[in-house]
């Protein structure tokens, strides 16, 4: 039986969530990724100052109007001031009606982080309450979280800056398992998002290090988390949310065939130029396509040709060469 999680008044189905990747998880990414069992979806970052000030107005609604197919769906929002977070929230709910609104308090690139926002918000319980209540009083819809464990080693306050979410009106938190400083590299901490499903009584994604089906299962067992959500490990295969819902319910799961992936990223592909045109779409799809081909023999060469490819009939034949192999 499907797991159902309940986001405020949200309906949540399925075992696991898309985390938000910027520059990957474009709504082309998330259709697929949602018809393959994800259990919602979240847009890119989009920076609320440059929702409330208008800047690249076209590229912002891009960025935050789903596919048709993604409900449940969260946009999410990234900045430090309450007041701006709160009217970007609204602009971006009166413009694509999402779900969800998810505020990133886990981004560590150092140009978010240097503007005190992302996980640099880690830092600052107090501020984070005051964003999510402020964002929480703005809008209608269920108010979520995606946090890291800290800011480093020797700062490790998730739990604490859960707390403060939660007292504020978020209704979910998603967890990353390392903090700032360690960016993607080590192991992610199941035992450290634990604490933070200890610590408050709305549920909790956890995040890091799902690249398989087992890999879900364990983070469930470790944690007792209500969902986990996959990054990286969706990229290429999209069939992982297939795959942890046959290891979840103790079902055989059929690897995807070489042939089921490439039709699959035509698909994304094909969706992503009837939103973008091929120029764009093309020049966005080749780092998807070199993850589609990561482990197989010749990798490296057709990599290369990923990285060359400019319209939909060189992605074709890059298909062509890649099942024939």
């Amino acid at each position: 039986m499907t797991r159902t999680v309940l986001i405020g008044k949200v309906r949540v189905e399925g075992y696991a969530a898309l985390a938000p990747m910027a520059g990957f998880g474009d709504a082309a990414f998330r259709s697929v990724c949602r018809e393959e069992g994800a259990a919602f979806t979240v847009s890119e970052m989009v920076s609320a100052k440059g929702l409330v000030y208008g800047g690249s107005a076209e590229k912002m609604r891009e960025l935050m109007t789903p596919f048709p197919n993604e409900s449940p769906y969260a946009v999410q929002l990234f900045g430090s001031d309450p007041a701006i977070l709160a009217e970007g929230a609204r602009i971006a709910c009166d413009a694509v009606k999402p779900d969800m609104i998810d505020l990133n308090m886990g981004c560590p690139v150092p140009k978010v982080v240097l503007n005190g926002e992302g996980s640099a918000l880690m830092k600052d319980p107090r501020r984070i309450e005051e964003i999510v209540r402020a964002v929480s009083g703005a809008v209608p819809c269920p108010v979520t979280v995606k946090m890291r464990l800290g800011w480093d080693g020797s700062s490790v306050n998730a739990a604490e800056c859960a707390r403060a979410a939660e007292a504020a009106g978020a209704a979910f938190l998603t967890v990353h398992g390392r903090t700032r400083d360690a960016f993607y590299t080590g192991k992610a901490d199941p035992r450290a998002i634990g604490e933070v499903v200890g610590a408050v009584t709305i549920p909790v994604a956890a995040n890091g290090d799902v690249f398989s089906g087992r890999d879900a299962k364990r983070l469930y067992e470790e944690t007792g988390a209500a969902l986990v959500a996959v990054g990286r490990g969706a990229l290429g295969n999209p069939f992982i949310f297939r795959e942890i819902e046959a290891v979840m319910e103790n079902r055989e799961f059929t690897s995807p065939s070489i042939h089921d992936k490439m039709d699959l990223l035509k698909k994304q592909v094909e969706r992503a130029v009837a939103r973008k045109g091929e120029y764009i779409a093309m020049r966005e799809a080749r780092p998807h396509a070199m993850y589609a081909v990561k482990g197989l023999r010749g990798a490296s060469r057709l990599k290369e040709e990923a990285a060359r490819m400019e319209t939909t009939e060189d992605l074709e034949r890059f298909a062509e060469k890649v099942v024939s192999l």
